[in-house]
């Protein structure tokens, strides 16, 4: 029996210390548009796959079986109570590929993507288990908030249209179909024409997917991508585990030796300030949807979602280390569902509720043959979508974050040089920039939440 929520309340969960134990149909409805929306949104998670077999040097089906593996550890955060729709740690792969390249394709390059993924889990660990992640998330000055958040969004934008991205390989695909998701999730003359149009309104509610489904048609119409040759097969692809064990696995190729670890730690801590902007977000778009919809509360946590991100990477580190890492949130999806459910209630009755139905969807279809064979085509213009997307929503937030014109100039700054240096850099350049040109009085603020 489906349990049911108050008004003002939390939805129903089983307690199990700072977890949250939901299952759809028991502790939340299922949402049937984050459900249709899920079945083509798959092509992002399945992008993966050509970045693991040129990286790894991996073959096709032991990529796709470290893809439907890493789908499973997706379905953790709404069991375990983080509001929010998991992901990548996006940004960081770029930076993480370079890391990489200074080790040979095979047991050396693998070994060291172990090292770096085991440490990136211990840093997660760390943060949830002392506490830190919230005191942190709290105590951050708004302006390397924002910093941190604009880096990100540029740096997605960036990376497509940068010499060799992805926009000037597939231009025509890309530009309908991000014109198209951008009308459709942040366009306030279609938020009008769904008030007075059913079927804008019923477009509305699928979020992303129109924009890939045109691109699964405009691509091949424009000879820029193949079209696609659905399968049958099995129906349901059965992942290789032993396969992924003996390919990449430090038990069957080698645990990495301690040099290697000590070289990943720069990285390590790179991609950790990164998933931070992560948290960043996820708080800011889980505090919009709450003032919206004050008929729920949502509880995000971040010393929670940094725990089950943490789970998720120490286990990849030693069945199927992956190059994307694990990080806590997919904010193209996330302020997608998050845009929908400032509907109202009829339109998604809990939050929760969309992103589970989400990921529960995405770690089925992943492992489903017709609807794999049919994305495939599309993977990348998928991918570039999604992160001009999340470049897009980054921004947005980063902008309405900055209270001040202080923090608007440090947040410029710093994520000009996030971009155009590292993540590191721009942290460095963002406190520096807040301790010499804050007051007394907002110095001591954060003295005192310290």
């Amino acid at each position: 029996m489906l349990a049911q929520r108050e008004y003002g309340k939390e939805q129903p969960y089983i307690p199990a210390g700072i977890f949250k134990i939901r299952l759809p149909f028991i502790h939340y409805k299922w949402e049937w548009s984050e459900f249709f929306q899920a079945i083509l949104m798959c092509a992002t998670c399945l992008g993966a796959i050509p970045v693991l077999t040129d990286v790894l040097g991996v073959p096709y089906e032991i990529a796709w079986s470290m893809v439907i593996i890493n789908g499973m550890g997706y379905v953790l955060h709404s069991v375990l109570g983080d509001p929010g729709v998991p992901g990548w740690i996006t940004p960081s792969i770029p930076l993480t590929i370079a890391f990489l390249s200074n080790y040979i394709v095979g047991p050396d390059r693998t070994q060291a993507l172990i090292a770096l993924q085991f440490e990136v889990g211990i840093i997660f660990l760390i943060f949830g288990i002392t506490g830190l992640a919230n005191k942190v998330i709290n105590i951050v000055p708004t302006s390397i908030k924002a910093g941190i958040l604009l880096g990100a969004g540029v740096a997605s934008i960036f990376g497509e249209f940068k010499e060799g991205g992805r926009f000037g390989l597939y231009p025509i695909a890309v530009t309908i179909g991000i014109l198209i998701a951008y009308y459709l999730l942040f366009s306030q003359g279609f938020r009008n024409l769904r008030k007075k149009n059913k079927f804008a309104d019923a477009l509305g509610k699928y979020g992303m997917l129109p924009a890939v489904a045109i691109a699964i048609i405009v691509g091949p119409l424009a000879g820029e991508l193949p079209v696609p040759n659905i399968q049958i097969g099995t129906f349901f692809k059965i992942p290789d585990i032993a396969g992924v064990i003996k390919a990449v696995s430090p038990f069957s190729i080698g645990f990495p030796s301690m040099d290697v670890y000590i070289q990943a730690i720069p990285m390590a801590i790179m991609a950790y300030i990164i998933a931070f902007g992560d948290f960043v977000t996820s708080e800011s778009l889980v505090n919009e949807a709450h003032d919206a919809r004050p008929d729920e509360f949502v509880d995000f946590n971040a010393n929670r979602s940094n725990l089950i991100s943490a789970i998720r990477n120490i286990v990849q580190s030693f069945i199927s280390p992956y190059t994307q890492l694990s990080g806590p949130l997919w904010a193209a999806v996330t302020a997608s569902i998050s845009q929908r459910y400032k509907d109202g209630r009829d339109a998604m009755d809990s939050l929760v509720g969309g992103m589970g139905t989400f990921r529960w969807t995405t770690m089925i279809t992943v492992a489903t043959i017709p609807i794999v064979s049919l994305v495939q085509p599309v993977l990348p213009v998928a991918l570039s979508l999604t992160l001009l997307v999340q470049g897009y929503i980054c921004t947005r937030l980063a902008m309405d974050m900055c209270e001040t014109e202080m923090d608007k100039g440090i947040a410029g700054v710093m994520g000009t040089i996030i971009v155009a240096k590292s993540a590191a850099w721009g942290l460095a350049v963002g406190l520096i920039l807040h301790f010499l040109l804050s007051g007394k009085k907002e110095k001591a603020a954060v003295k005192d939440e310290a």
